[in-house]
């Protein structure tokens, strides 16, 4: 809250530096003050970016819990998945998050390729609420509504005012940015050589460059958009001009795709191509058609018919770049979205999958930093990663048994090599944890973040027991040629598979977030219970058996059984915390509805 409160302090003292800088401005001249006007553009500029950031972050914040959701109950329908992907990234304002969501959902298989293609489509139509947003021409409000929205913020106590709050006083930030940057350029409406430049942003290929350029620059299309609305305002660029501006803005951000994927899974670099074949191919499809777009927009967007025709131009142009750019990525989805598996296809023979297994430095594959300004989001990529280490440990746990039965000294050394994946994991998941424990979390976000590091910590001591114990079981048996007696090695078998399948429901639970699965591991209690006493009633049998090593073979079995307790308690543990976390979410769900 101290980090907030400073960064709202030194927003306040820069909004009055700039408001002094933009009011106190001189008449103008026929030749710009060009320090002068770099300041006001480029502190206009992080303003409105600024303002984007808390209108962005108050949005996720009061519908976070509602996206993750929706993206989970995805169909195969590709329409649907689009309408998806525009309604997520349309409150996230961020492609590249849908993005990294959808790799996610596709390494989890819980969607394919195929799929994630329509929701990339529709991330496409999400972005254009931006361009929608900064075309609204109320400006002169921009400081009531920054005041309103800091005291909604700063003095309610209630949590989603608070959001509401942070909300407005965004929406107000990107206007305030934009009136600073408009009065910037205002100077350069007398500035010949300026108007010249303009002139030549009427060839298509030339505005495409230098937006795609600038996109890539300062890696935001809203900044692109924000910019060329602006020089709308002013009249300094034409329709056609703007169009084609937005539509170098949509090439230029698929650098920032691409750039997101460096070192991610093949998935991730998959899903950045398809934003860059569709953002593309959009583009070279509607380049010939640019006049008759900017026809069509003007015949439907709104008329200032009372104003001067120069007057008009100014107010007009806006307002019908950005419908351009939401009926251009709009037609866009619904010309494509017949051909996704074209893409699909297409992607997966440019990055085909590894022929060899997972390298052996164990990395984390969900766990990306852009999440955690989402928490809600992140905390499902956690249960992703956590789940990932589980089936680690679950791999561990289905060998275990069968290698120190048969004396196999290889499979245990590979077992022990198996643990260190799974601390690597660990380390990397409680760190993650711990960095978005400091964000801004609601009571049970928060509650669900203690759950997820008691998760964690409950498999890698699991982890930690095959590895340690039972391993070391294992070498025991091959070191003094211990011979378990088929009738015992039988019902260790037996109890083997009920713990294993125990702890693969709990894994299963945690990757889902089932509470159906959850509540089966904790049902098995009385049976593995009755196992177990079965177990020890056969160990009794056994003590007095005519075998050799008798005695040594007896506390042997007698400690494997109490290994497989312990492992069992420990999946119990991660249901019931399972069971807490999602009844938690559900009645937080309940009191929103």
């Amino acid at each position: 809250m101290s980090g907030q409160k400073s960064s709202l302090l030194l927003l306040a003292l820069s909004l009055t530096l700039f408001s002094h800088s933009v009011f106190a401005a001189d008449p103008l001249t026929a030749t710009p003050d060009w320090i002068k006007m770099a300041i006001q553009l480029f502190g206009g500029l992080a303003l409105f970016l600024f303002g984007m950031e808390q209108m962005a972050g108050a949005l996720k914040s009061v519908a976070g819990e509602r996206m993750k959701l929706v993206l989970a109950k995805l169909t195969s329908n590709r329409f649907m998945g689009a309408i998806t992907g525009a309604f997520v990234t349309a409150i996230i304002q961020s492609s590249s998050v849908t993005t990294v969501l959808v790799v996610g959902f596709i390494s989890a298989g819980l969607m394919s390729m195929a799929q994630s293609v329509g929701v990339i489509m529709g991330a496409n139509i999400g972005t254009t609420i931006t361009a929608q947003i900064v075309a609204f021409k109320v400006t002169k409000y921009a400081m009531l509504m920054v005041a309103v929205g800091f005291s909604a913020w700063f003095f309610s106590k209630n949590e989603k005012i608070k959001h509401y709050g942070a909300m407005l006083m965004g929406l107000g930030l990107i206007f305030f940015g934009m009136s600073i940057m408009s009065d910037a350029m205002a100077p350069l409406r007398s500035y010949q050589p300026f108007l010249d430049l303009m002139v030549k942003m009427e060839n298509p290929f030339v505005g495409i460059l230098i937006a795609a350029l600038f996109t890539a620059l300062v890696q935001s299309s809203s900044a692109t958009t924000g910019i060329v609305i602006v020089m709308a305002s002013q009249g300094f660029i034409t329709l056609p001009a703007g169009i084609a501006l937005a539509f170098g803005a949509n090439i230029g951000t698929c650098v920032t795709a691409m750039l997101a994927a460096i070192g991610k899974p093949r998935e991730a670099i998959r899903a950045a191509l398809v934003h860059v074949l569709f953002n593309v191919a959009g583009v070279l499809l509607w380049l010939a058609f640019i006049p008759n777009l900017a026809e069509v927009v003007m015949m439907i967007s709104p008329v200032s018919s009372d104003l001067p025709e120069g007057a008009r131009l100014a107010a007009d142009t806006p307002r019908q770049i950005a419908n351009a750019h939401t009926i251009f990525n709009l037609a866009n989805t619904l010309i494509f979205i017949g051909f996704i598996g074209s893409f699909a296809r297409i992607v997966e023979m440019l990055v085909p999958d590894k022929p060899l297994e997972e390298a052996p430095i164990t990395k984390p594959r969900y766990l990306d930093e852009e999440l955690l300004e989402t928490p809600s989001l992140a905390l499902d990529m956690a249960r992703l990663e956590i789940s990932r280490a589980g089936a680690q440990v679950e791999t561990m746990l289905n060998e275990i048994l069968p290698a120190m039965m048969e004396s196999d000294k290889p499979k245990l050394s590979s077992i022990r090599e198996m643990d260190e994946k799974v601390d690597v994991l660990h380390q990397h998941i409680v760190s993650y944890l711990g960095r978005l424990s400091r964000k801004a979390l609601s009571e049970s976000q928060s509650a669900s973040i203690l759950r997820l590091m008691s998760i964690i910590n409950d498999l890698e001591n699991l982890a930690d027991l095959i590895e340690r114990d039972m391993v070391g079981l294992g070498y025991k048996i091959i070191q003094e040629q211990l011979k378990v007696s088929p009738e015992t090695q039988r019902m260790l078998h037996h109890l083997h598979t009920q713990i294993s399948q125990a702890v693969a429901l709990a894994i299963r639970a945690v990757k889902m977030h089932d509470q159906d699965r959850a509540d089966q591991v904790i049902g098995m209690k009385t049976t593995v219970e009755q196992l177990f006493d079965a177990a020890s009633s056969h160990q009794a049998s056994r003590l007095v058996a005519d075998a050799p090593n008798r005695l040594s073979t007896y506390t042997l079995e007698v400690e494997i059984i109490e290994k497989l307790r312990r492992i069992y308690h420990f999946a119990d543990r991660i249901a019931q915390l399972v069971e807490h976390d999602a009844m938690s979410i559900g009645g937080m769900e309940a009191v929103a509805d």
